[in-house]
């Protein structure tokens, strides 16, 4: 269980503040759960966002009841941190949930960040934490006491401390439902520096999404293994856990391509990276593609100073 526990912590929990360390140095007080404990001004952060996404990125939404929205997701918060279920947070999906156009759903594994910033705000694509109802969780922690009522802000259970805590139900039921509404072409991005293997066997992408693609919706899976710069080549396309990724999208029918560092993404990790030999233009270009069969054609390299300029300026937007 404790594999399953580690690939099943797929949303970054933040460390323990410095001054709750200190707090707990000074007192002698121990957390009862390994992960970090509630986000203070949840309930503040939450409405924020939910008014944000309706006003601003998703105008179409304006009828959506935010307070309603909290108050479904508050009542699972009345629930003990080690017995909420998926299936809790059904009321709160239901009243979130909207559509994902088609072409722009993007999955991930261990490349949170990336994706965020690849997506900007649901303008190139729109991965789970780009939805109302991921978008209002992301990067956020919340659990009740153990035997009290009222959150805890010192500590909250992970994966590792029990399988039915509300965070992990939480993205549980939020990836079900992101997988059963994507259509036409799903892009996945993986991370092949990664030591562990770039497709986790067990994970939301293996165990909630997949489990949930809709074929009747879906036409195409084009799967992007990007790569550090300058860090290791662990898998590629055709190798390891990446093989057996092919493999399983094979057995359901799907037809599915696979990238080695899909040239838009590099493009845009080169904007950290700007004087690694990695990031010259003519090795961008070199950017690989094992098609079963190709969807698209090759890119043009006159487009790659263009892109590049575009994707740099698009990160300070």
């Amino acid at each position: 269980m404790a594999a399953r526990a580690r690939a099943l912590s797929r949303w970054p929990r933040a460390p323990m503040p410095f001054q709750f360390l200190l707090l707990l140095a000074a007192g002698g007080a121990r957390a009862r759960w390994r992960g970090e404990g509630t986000s203070p001004h949840l309930r503040d952060i939450f409405l924020g966002r939910c008014a944000e996404y309706r006003a601003l990125l998703s105008p179409e939404l304006r009828d959506k009841n935010c307070t309603a929205i909290w108050e479904a997701f508050n009542g699972v918060l009345d629930k003990d941190p080690c017995n909420v279920l998926p299936s809790d947070y059904d009321l709160f999906i239901n009243l979130s949930r909207h559509s994902i156009p088609r072409d722009k759903s993007l999955f991930w594994e261990n490349n949170h960040l990336l994706v965020t910033s690849y997506s900007q705000n649901t303008r190139r694509f729109t991965p789970l934490n780009d939805v109302l109802y991921g978008r209002v969780g992301d990067f956020l922690s919340w659990c009740r006491q153990e035997n009290a009522s009222g959150l805890d802000y010192q500590s909250c259970p992970t994966a590792e401390d029990c399988e039915n805590n509300a965070v992990d139900s939480f993205w549980k039921r939020a990836s079900v439902q992101y997988s059963k509404d994507s259509s036409g072409v799903i892009h996945v991005m993986l991370n092949g520096s990664e030591p562990t293997g770039a497709y986790p066997v067990k994970g939301f992408f293996a165990d909630f999404e997949i489990p949930n693609f809709q074929k009747d919706k879906i036409t195409w899976i084009e799967i992007w293994v990007m790569h550090e710069i300058g860090g290791p080549i662990v898998e590629s396309c055709g190798e390891g856990s990446v093989k057996i990724l092919e493999e399983r999208l094979e057995k359901m029918g799907f037809q599915y391509s696979c990238i080695n560092d899909h040239l838009p993404v590099k493009l845009l990790k080169c904007v950290d990276h700007s004087t690694h030999p990695g990031c010259a233009l003519n090795s961008a270009a070199a950017s690989t593609q094992r098609e079963v069969p190709s969807l698209y054609a090759d890119q043009s390299a006159g487009l790659i100073i263009p892109l590049f300029l575009a994707l740099a300026s698009g990160t300070h937007m």
